[in-house]
């Protein structure tokens, strides 16, 4: 019989199989900045996937749509955050409740209404409904490189040089990295070289994350989870989800599995009626543990991969 473990993490699950990762060629060669010891920040230059760009001083309205993760980890907060119609990255909204949402195309209008100083965007200009000189005429706009847009920590060291916090972008990252150590040595007491997988039921039809899929990523390169043959045999992330059928997914020997579903998800009750699913190594372990709202696992970022550690600790740890 399925087990459930339901962690409940403040989060909302995030839907983004339409929205993918960018990809347009770029690096960042990030110019010196000038920094300054008074509690107000200095006027910052450096290189962007459009050329040099120069940071007004004292910035303080900020938007970086799908990438407020890096600014809360900076401890900036947005003056708008990124969304479908009602659906935003649930995982921040303890942090972005009372922020205002702005649409995941960026239509002008909404942006000039929340009077920016500095808009922030990814890589993939086609992706928003205005141009890069639409944007520029609301408000210094910077454009990230490809680097950049897809590495959380390369992320946080830009927005470090962006807005004079270099000390406090290495800070987090330490943290995160002294954080990542403590979970792995832990983890290895508790489960060894036991293999654990996550799945992503949407609808009636699932995602098994691949070796370097946003959060698995956590979990193997990070963690140093072992991998199950089945992701192991998937090989790399495409930048679009592909579904995987109930029949594959059968054959799937992981010693734990960690079931990504909202509670009124198809999937759930499909899994439960499979006479080859019940007879998975995980499920007749009762090692299936259910998360209900798991926006931070379909997430890449540092306050999303820390809430992820947070969830593989306390239910692999018990």
């Amino acid at each position: 019989m399925l087990k459930t473990r339901v962690l409940v993490p403040s989060i909302l699950l995030f839907v983004t199989l339409l929205i993918t990762a960018c990809s347009d060629n770029g690096a960042d060669n990030n110019s010196d900045s000038s920094n300054t010891n008074d509690d107000q920040s200095a006027e910052v230059t450096l290189d962007s996937k459009m050329g040099e760009v120069t940071i007004p001083s004292n910035t303080e309205r900020v938007v970086a749509p799908y990438h407020e993760d890096a600014l809360l980890a900076l401890g900036i907060t947005p003056v708008a955050k990124w969304a479908i119609g009602e659906t935003t990255q649930g995982y921040l909204e303890d942090q972005l409740k009372d922020i205002p949402k702005l649409e995941w195309n960026m239509p002008q209008e909404q942006v000039l209404n929340h009077e920016p100083d500095l808009i922030i965007l990814e890589n993939a200009l086609d992706s928003y409904e205005g141009s890069y000189e639409d944007y520029q005429k609301i408000a210094t706009t910077y454009v990230m490189t490809e680097e950049t847009t897809k590495n959380w920590r390369q992320q946080i060291k830009t927005f470090g040089k962006l807005f004079d916090k270099e000390s406090k972008a290495q800070e987090v990252l330490d943290q995160y990295d002294d954080k990542v150590a403590n979970a792995k040595e832990t983890l290895n007491k508790a489960i060894g070289d036991e293999t654990v997988a996550a799945i992503w039921a949407k609808g009636d039809q699932f995602y098994l994350f691949e070796q370097n899929r946003q959060s698995a990523e956590v979990l193997y390169s990070e963690l140093g989870i072992s991998q199950p043959d089945l992701v192991k045999e998937l090989g790399k992330a495409q930048t679009q989800w592909n579904p995987i059928s109930l029949e594959k997914l059968s054959k799937l020997k992981a010693d734990h599995v960690f079931l990504l579903a909202k509670k009124e998800e198809q999937g759930l009750q499909t899994l439960k009626d499979s006479t080859v699913w019940q007879s998975t190594p995980a499920v007749k372990n009762d090692n299936v543990y259910t998360i209900h709202e798991p926006s931070n696992w379909t997430n890449n970022g540092l306050i999303a991969s820390k809430q992820t550690i947070e969830d593989v600790l306390e239910t692999l740890t018990d």
